[in-house]
């Protein structure tokens, strides 16, 4: 669809990284080197420079470490979801990445009941990692 700004282009590199995503896979990269994974994916490790990085598929768990509720926004095809949660989670592995919060695979909207450090796990819509707060287990 012309116009939607909220979609990748993937290149060369991150292609491999898209492609996942469309299969509902969230990969990170590792270093080799330091050991430390990091979010968004680069050629060289951020940590020591290191070029000896590779893929690795992610739990998909995370925490949430922060989140703004945005009511407008005037791109699109964000003026059609205002509100939404825009939000930083701390993925299990370490990283962080910026994302949304949706509720099943919808958006949370403009009444979230959120906190810092609530369990989230990842979900994809149309090939792009979003995170849900995970479903408590019922007693």
């Amino acid at each position: 669809m012309a116009g939607r700004l909220d979609l990748p282009e993937p290149d060369a590199f991150t292609r491999t990284y898209w492609d996942a995503a469309a299969e509902g896979r969230l990969l990170i990269r590792r270093c080799g080197a330091c050991g430390r994974a990091h979010h968004y994916p680069r050629e060289f490790c951020p940590h020591c420079w290191s070029e000896d990085v590779t893929w690795e598929t992610a739990s998909g768990r995370a925490t949430l470490y922060t989140w703004s509720v945005v009511h407008r926004n005037d791109l699109p095809p964000f003026s059609d979801r205002v509100p939404y949660v825009a939000a930083v989670v701390e993925l299990a592995e370490g990283p962080r990445m910026m994302t949304e919060i949706v509720e099943g695979g919808d958006r949370v909207g403009g009444n979230p009941e959120l906190s810092a450090g609530a369990d989230l796990e990842v979900t994809f819509r149309e090939g792009i990692p979003v995170f849900r707060v995970t479903p408590t287990p019922s007693a």
